[in-house]
């Protein structure tokens, strides 16, 4: 089946708002709309919600390159978070007030590693998001370079980005993955054959034949079957 950006963007943003905006027993209607408005705002500005990063994004590049990691945990450096939604450049997390764990979320950001092609920046959210009790964070990726107005990510941020976390592994790999084995890491999901949120299906084509080129000179060892 094809892959549909905008009907995939559609269904996460339906499971986000389900799961972020308080339950009517937990707020009042009057509440749940400005949460429904922020989280709009928030969409605008951060892209599609999503599901998994690819391995290469800012968010969660800083991981063991031999053991990758696709959404934000302690293995990229995060502490503290708890219920949270993934969007293209940022997500929300949202730890209870009384585990003083947004405080944890908002020291991690700012103990991450520098890297040239975005910084990552954490806030509290003064608004109610997943229950009234709780405390939500916002962090974002703020690409040092433009991104097109489409929001997708371009050929020139994302094939250096996946070169510096895929060519050390030339070191220790015994075996090269095809494009079939890797798509899901380097597209994030949801995604499609060479697409996806975060890439067009013109950049994706491109990485995928940068991909192939590279696996077929040998240097990560014989193409796994």
């Amino acid at each position: 089946m094809a892959f549909r950006a905008d009907e995939a963007a559609r269904v996460g943003y339906e499971e986000v708002e389900r799961y972020l905006v308080p339950r009517p027993r937990d707020a009042d209607e009057s509440q749940r709309e400005r949460s429904k408005e922020a989280l709009l705002d928030i969409v605008d500005e951060l892209g599609p919600a999503i599901s998994r990063y690819p391995t290469w994004h800012p968010l969660v590049r800083n991981h063991d390159d031999r053991y990758p990691v696709t959404t934000p945990s302690q293995d990229c450096g995060y502490r503290g978070l708890d219920h949270t939604k993934y969007f293209v450049n940022g997500f929300i997390t949202c730890p209870y007030s009384a585990s003083g764990k947004a405080e944890e979320v908002i020291e991690s950001v700012n103990a991450l590693p520098y890297h040239h092609a975005a910084s990552i920046t954490a806030e509290k959210l003064d608004v109610m998001l997943y229950h009234p009790d709780a405390t939500p964070v916002l962090v974002k990726c703020n690409w040092n370079k433009s991104i097109p107005m489409d929001g997708m990510i371009p050929l020139s941020i994302a094939m250096p980005l996946l070169l510096e976390k895929e060519l050390p592994c030339w070191e220790w790999s015994q075996v090269a993955e095809t494009w079939e084995t890797m798509r899901s890491y380097f597209l994030g999901a949801p995604h499609g054959s060479r697409s996806s949120l975060f890439v067009s299906q013109e950049t994706g084509q491109a990485m995928k034949k940068i991909w192939e080129s590279l696996i077929y000179t040998g240097m990560f060892g014989p193409i796994k079957v």
